[in-house]
């Protein structure tokens, strides 16, 4: 594990690092996610090993710090994403990015383009205010204290044993603040930035979410989309050969 002080108290985002060749992967996770949890099983695989391969933990989720002062928003959690790589070495890297993690990666990608050379992006979100069947929303439509206070505890047991293994581990605070924020959205909004980027872009949609909205813009802007088969939210879980292989760049 390293880490890397983003802010002025010294509060410290952390990732776990596999060494390899470059240029590196750095695997981005969701709301209330890890990013090891999320993509370890996926770069040990046989097409995808022998990278370099960093596993951020974005700011109070997993083993990165939780500062009470932060405002976790999609810019502050791109500008620590920059910190661990600027600390890390980690020029021209392969961002493989899964929902709120996707959002992050592409303003990462447009405030900091030379850290990254190359976007997968995983049902990424691209618009602000998703609809309220969206985590995001029904976070973000409890105040901050009635939400940790009392309907934290219900999140937990509303999403399921698997997010919530890992949701348990982020500060409550900074999973509301860090849904305001997904809900709000960047200036400009994400999908307007992703269609900009001058890098190579992927976009993974399960087949079980349905038709990715303004799919053909995005695909005229040069995104290349692909719906992933039999797979929903969690591509990686649901279709990891799919997965794997499109990371790879060979699907």
């Amino acid at each position: 594990m390293r880490q890397a002080a983003f802010d002025s108290r010294g509060s410290h985002i952390r990732w776990t690092e596999v060494p390899g060749a470059e240029p590196a992967r750095v695997y981005l996770h969701g709301l209330g996610s890890m990013s090891a949890v999320y993509h370890a099983h996926i770069a040990a695989r046989p097409e995808l090993a022998g990278r370099r391969s960093l596993f951020v933990d974005l700011p109070g989720h997993g083993t990165s710090d939780r500062p009470e002062d932060f405002g976790y928003t999609l810019e502050e959690h791109a500008d620590a994403v920059a910190v661990a790589l600027d600390a890390a070495g980690a020029t021209g890297a392969e961002l493989i990015a899964h929902s709120m993690g996707g959002a992050v990666a592409i303003v990462l990608a447009h405030r900091r383009p030379d850290l990254v050379s190359r976007l997968v992006l995983t049902e990424a979100n691209l618009d602000a205010f998703p609809p309220s069947t969206a985590a995001s929303s029904g976070i973000a439509a409890h105040g901050e204290d009635e939400f940790v206070e009392t309907e934290h505890a219900r999140v937990l047991e509303a999403v399921g044993p698997l997010w919530a293994a890992t949701m348990r581990l982020a500060d409550p605070r900074a999973l509301h603040r860090s849904a305001v924020g997904l809900r709000k959205g960047s200036d400009p909004v994400m999908r307007t930035l992703l269609e900009g980027l001058p890098v190579d872009r992927l976009f993974l949609q399960g087949e079980r979410s349905g038709e990715l909205a303004g799919r053909e813009r995005l695909e005229a802007a040069g995104v290349r989309v692909r719906t992933v088969p039999g797979a929903g939210h969690n591509v990686m879980f649901d279709n990891p050969d799919a997965f794997a292989a499109a990371v790879a760049g060979t699907g």
